[in-house]
């Protein structure tokens, strides 16, 4: 039980540091995008805005997903529907 606790806590903080890996990678990105935009038009055409959007968009739904922010359907969700379906598969075998 303890070493399950263990394994799940580590595996969470490793899913922590990677996304944060993926926020200083795209702050990279949005910076040389953003340089090679200014460098060829000086904002005329602000075009690494699209780059900027893609990029947080993908960033909010990984935040959702490892920082359970979906209140919905999170994984404390998956863990209640699971013990849901086991119980009713437990209370069909006692009936049959």
């Amino acid at each position: 039980m303890e070493n399950t606790k263990y394994r799940r806590a580590k595996e969470r903080v490793e899913e922590i540091r990677k996304f944060y890996g993926k926020v200083a990678s795209a702050m990279l990105t949005i910076i040389i995008v953003a340089s090679i935009n200014y460098y060829f038009n000086e904002w005329r055409n602000a075009w690494f805005l699209w780059v900027v959007f893609g990029l947080s968009i993908s960033l909010f739904f990984k935040a959702n997903k490892i920082f359970n922010l979906n209140p919905f359907m999170g994984r404390d969700w998956e863990e209640r529907k699971i013990q849901e379906f086991l119980q009713q598969e437990e209370n069909t075998r006692r009936w049959n």
